[in-house]
């Protein structure tokens, strides 16, 4: 096969050796070493997609938008298959940080996704717009901070790269509730319900939207299940959140998290072997009491602005103050 009037050919011994120097030391997260490594390999082959792909790949790791998007499409144009190639996916990770949203549409498209505003074959149609891809692919996890003390919260995915933080996360993130991240493409483990459905864990790039909503922490006196339900229920009837963080936060281990996990909070009988979390310490496992297993004394996370948090404390325990109570309210996110 013939490109630009070049044969196709296999690579070289010099491109293969420099190309997997290069990863060992993406690996070390030497990138700008690697970077080289992979400049050299792409001069050896040019007319080699995967020249191209895995300098868009670096860039990626680096964040380097522009040059993961630049390498990218010189990555594509040298495909043999017209839908599939994680090339395109690439580009499509780089177009929506970028908020190219042609490009992203297209990037989608190729890859062999139904995009709305798109024709169902070729062009760009309405999709040339500027506006941004929206596509309901339904709810997920996202592990925050991967590579520190990561976090695996829920979310909606916006598009195949976007997932809006749906859950309130611990303050050692960094991230609120309602940001917009953007994440990768390959899911990183998996989160399964009583209910059946299987859902996919993908790790956070990077923060693509901040929220203005800060977090509170609080500590309350809930007399029962329904009293804690009573304040996430109020928060979310005022357009905001609260997360009872005694019951829905687990620690886990590097391999459990990544791995096919249960996203069962850990009340009840069966005590779950992979949760690592240890009495008296943050966890479903951590705030067990003998016999009864509800502790009234819960923590909680509130998303919501400063001006209202107060309000609907008291409101909460307003409605039964008899069986609810809160303090040492703080912001802490």
């Amino acid at each position: 096969m013939r490109i630009f009037g070049k044969v196709r050919h296999r690579p070289s011994a010099s491109w293969r050796q420099a190309t997997d120097r290069a990863f060992t030391l993406i690996g070390d997260g030497r990138y700008e070493d690697a970077g080289a490594l992979l400049t050299r390999a792409a001069d050896l082959e040019p007319w080699l997609s995967e020249s191209w792909f895995n300098l868009a790949l670096l860039h990626k790791f680096r964040h380097d938008w522009e040059q993961a998007r630049a390498a990218g499409l010189r990555a594509v144009a040298l495909l043999d298959k017209e839908t599939g190639a994680p090339d395109w996916w690439n580009v499509g990770i780089a177009a929506t940080a970028l908020q190219d949203w042609p490009l992203a549409r297209r990037a989608w498209q190729a890859y062999g996704l139904k995009v709305p505003g798109l024709p169902a074959r070729g062009g760009m149609g309405a999709g040339a717009s500027g506006e941004a891809v929206g596509m309901d692919l339904g709810s997920a996890a996202v592990r925050l901070s991967p590579e520190g003390e990561a976090e695996v919260v829920w979310g909606r995915r916006l598009d195949p790269a976007r997932m809006e933080v749906l859950s309130i996360p611990l303050p050692s993130s960094g991230r609120r509730w309602g940001e917009v991240v953007l994440h990768d493409g390959v899911p990183n483990g998996e989160r399964t319900t009583s209910a059946g459905p299987a859902y996919p864990v993908f790790d956070e790039i990077e923060l693509w939207a901040p929220s203005p909503v800060p977090t509170w922490v609080v500590l309350l006196e809930a007399a029962t299940e329904t009293d804690r339900d009573a304040l996430e229920q109020l928060a979310s009837d005022a357009g905001f959140a609260a997360e009872d963080w005694s019951s829905s936060v687990r620690l886990l281990c590097r391999a459990c998290s990544e791995s096919r996990m249960p996203s069962a909070e850990g009340e009840g009988e069966h005590l779950d072997p992979h949760d690592h979390s240890e009495p008296g310490q943050p966890g479903p496992l951590g705030h067990r009491t003998a016999g009864d297993l509800w502790s009234p004394e819960r923590e909680c996370g509130i998303a919501a602005p400063a001006g209202l948090v107060r309000g609907l404390l008291d409101g909460w325990v307003s409605d039964s103050p008899d069986t609810r109570e809160w303090r040492d309210l703080e912001e802490v996110c």
